[in-house]
């Protein structure tokens, strides 16, 4: 499975998202991510809710297999329920 995860510099859930997702790929084959720095690539809150399709308040914003989870606290729930690390 394939995970993006929209976020910036300086966000503590960002930095826990990616660091959950580093780990995730350490430890699984099936696994990768891409970690994109809205604000590096110019990316808007705009193009964001245009993307999910609903207003977007927080980063990050992640996607497993063009799905959009939610925030870190969804995507460490989603990886409990996947089975992918402990609950």
């Amino acid at each position: 499975m394939f995970t993006v995860i929209f976020g910036r510099a300086g966000c503590p859930f960002c930095t826990r998202a990616k660091e959950l997702a580093e780990r995730l790929s350490e430890e699984r084959d099936d696994f990768s991510f891409r970690y994109i720095d809205i604000h590096e690539e110019g990316i808007t809150k705009a193009d964001m809710e245009k993307t999910i399709g609903k207003p977007v308040e927080t980063v990050p914003q992640i996607f497993v297999d063009q799905t959009h989870i939610g925030g870190f606290t969804e995507f460490e729930q989603h990886a409990k329920n996947e089975g992918w690390i402990g609950a």
